[in-house]
Formats: structure tokens, sequence, C-alpha cells
């Protein structure tokens, strides 16, 4: 029997989806396999739109769909979070199977410590992630950079320290620490990220690892949950996935990955704390002085609850059509999400005029879990 802890490489039993998925389809296949079972209702996942920089939220409800969403989108910046909080809110009693990032994960943990969603209908399979890249901004680094057509590229991936892409005719790599260094690849929020392996999900899935005859050909999955735990064997026994136990080096190289995507993540963090420090008001002051009050940051938070009716009138220190808002605005969100902000950068993301948001929250939700023990309780994860 599988237990919480357990490391296996995995891959789809099923040929089409073998071909199909991403490192032998093995999420394709699970989620497949959850909705066939009844494990699930339905699935949640993110499926390619117009192009490798249009990530499209997608509900499945029929397990040959499923296969629509095979593959990564590191162009494409969702959470997922609020949408399954939407989800379980007009469908009261239905299981949902979510594929989740590190901060899809974070904020329904949040959202659960809220109890604004049970995590007991959800069955979360979680993928390893390396940070995502703003789509506007990832086809001016491709053609600046890379020196190749944007439309051209039908795939990309963060890999062994570079951003990759295939295009018609080749593909080409160039190291992260590079791009970043002249402000490209990943988001601010995702460059100062330490949640990497997302192991509060059911399962944790990615290619790192991944060594040997499998490569490239397999998933390397770690058991998290009873819950991960039962699917899994449940799914090798209905022969829609094959496994074998993870290689003993490639653990090893797994968490050496891990460790090195973590020592990269401290860096940014040094580095933007640490300029925000030094003039810490000023920066806030200044950047929250262009806001055109839009409220995007506060609808597309997943765990910013504002009361409806209050949030858009006059208060004791904000005056309703003053823009820019007054800085209370701001601080006030800044300090109703002191302990849950997840760094997901959905605000600055969203932002029309670019404030760094995300910066300032999760500087403000790093320094006080450092002093101060959290309302709500420990986080399980660590960002």
């Amino acid at each position: 029997m599988t237990a919480k802890g357990d490391m296996f490489y995995t891959w789809a039993a099923d040929a089409d989806v073998l071909k199909k998925g991403e490192c032998g389809g093995a999420i394709t296949a699970l989620q497949q396999y959850a909705l066939k079972s009844g494990m699930v209702d339905a699935v949640l996942a993110v499926r390619k739109g117009a192009d490798i920089y249009d990530a499209v939220p997608t509900l499945i409800t029929d397990p040959a769909e499923v296969a629509q969403t095979a593959g990564s989108l590191h162009c494409g910046t969702l959470l997922l979070s609020k949408l399954v909080k939407d989800y379980l809110d007009s469908n009261k009693t239905a299981r949902l199977g979510v594929t989740v990032k590190g901060c899809d994960t974070m904020g329904l943990i949040e959202l659960a410590k809220r109890d604004a969603v049970d995590l007991d209908r959800l069955l979360l399979l979680g993928v390893n992630c390396g940070g995502s890249v703003s789509p506007v901004l990832a086809r001016k680094m491709i053609r600046d950079k890379f020196e190749v057509d944007p439309d051209q590229v039908h795939k990309e991936e963060i890999d062994k320290g570079q951003f990759i892409i295939e295009y018609e005719g080749g593909h080409k790599g160039i190291k992260i620490d590079e791009l970043e260094d002249e402000g490209y690849g990943r988001r601010s929020n995702c460059r100062r990220c330490l949640y990497k392996v997302p192991r509060q999900a059911d399962l944790a899935c990615g290619n790192w690892g991944v060594i040997g005859d499998k490569a490239g050909k397999a998933t390397f999955v770690e058991v998290c949950s009873e819950k991960g735990a039962n699917l899994l064997d449940a799914a090798v026994k209905a022969g829609a996935v094959k496994t074998e136990s993870a290689n003993p080096k490639g653990i090893e190289i797994r968490g050496k990955v891990e460790g090195a995507m973590l020592g990269l993540g401290n860096k940014w963090r040094k580095k933007n704390f640490g300029e925000l420090a030094s003039d810490l008001w000023g920066t806030i002051g200044r950047e929250t002085g262009r806001c055109i009050k839009c409220y995007s940051c506060i609808e597309n938070c997943p765990v910013c609850f504002p009361v409806a009716e209050e949030l858009r009138g006059n208060s004791r220190m904000i005056t309703s059509g003053e823009v820019p808002p007054n800085p209370m605005f701001h601080l006030r969100r800044f300090a109703h999400i002191s302990d849950s902000c997840v760094n997901c950068g959905q605000c600055e993301e969203l932002c029309p005029m670019d404030i760094p948001l995300a910066l300032f929250s999760h500087a403000i939700r790093t320094e006080g879990d450092s002093a101060f023990e959290p309302k709500l309780g420990k986080a399980s994860y660590t960002n």
C-alpha cells in the first residue's frame, strides 16, 4: 500500500495520453481516472487558448476532455483559488479535482482557514513550479533576447536554470539569471517564492529528479496525503497509470534542484526587501500615488474579503471618488491581508498602473510572521 512520503516515477498506461501528456501524462491520466471512477465530479485545470501565452481555466466533467489541459504554460499567470471557491459555493456537494501550483495551494489553505472552502471536497494534484512569466513580457523577451518570432514558438519550459523555447526550426535556452538581470524572466513575486514543491497538495508532481530511461517519459510523484495515496493506488489497480519507485539518485537530484530554486528565491528576497527597506515610506507613497482606484487588486486577491457596500463609499479617512486615493486606501488592505498574503502576485500582475503591490504585501507578511504569532495559526507552508 502506498503511504504519505512515498516517491514514484509515474506515467500513463494509455498510449494516447502518454503521447499527449507532459512527462508521461501522469497528471492527465490521474485526473481522468478520478473523473471516471467518481472520486470527483469535475476537474479544474488550465488549457492553451489562442497560443502559449494565453492560459485558460477550464472546468471539465467529461474524462475525454482532460487531455486538452496536458502540458505546462509558464506564460500563463492565473490563480485558481477563487475559481475553486466560486465552484464549491455554487455546487454545494460537488467534489473537485484541481491541478494546482504552489500559489494556488497556498490560496486554498488561506481560504480554508476562513471556512471559505472545504478542503475535504478537493483532490489537489500539485505541480512543481519554478515561476511564471507575464505573457506580454514573454513575447518581448523571446523577440529581443532569443531573436525568435514569438508566434513561431510552440512550447516553452523552465528547466535546469534556463528558460527554454521550442520553435519551428529549433530550440534555444538562456539562463534565468541572465534574463532576470536584464529585466526579463519570471514575475517578481515568483522570483521571491520559496514554495516550489506544493507538499500541502495530495500529490506533488514534476519532472525534477526523473533520470535514466524514464527522463522525459515519466513524472516524479511524491505522495503527500492519504487521499493522494488512495488515488494513486486505485489508478494503478485500474490500469490507468504505471509506477516504479523513484531512483535514489533522482531523489537526491530533485532535492538539489529544489534547494537551488530556494537559494535563488532568497537572493531575490534580499535584493527586493533590502531596496524597499532603504526608502520604505517614500517608495510606498510614490508608487501608490499612481493608483486610479480600479479595485483590481482587491477583486483578484485570493484572501481579500471586503464588505462590498462599504468598500466604495466614504469612510473616516477615505473619500469616495478621490483619485489617487488617500494612502489609507492601500494601508487598510495591507493590514487586512497582513498574515495571509501568499505572494501570488495577482494584485501586481493585474494593476493597470504597474504598482508593485505584491512586493509591499509580501514584505509585510514576512516581517509579521517573523515577529508575531499569526492570528489564524502558523501556516503549513513556508513562503
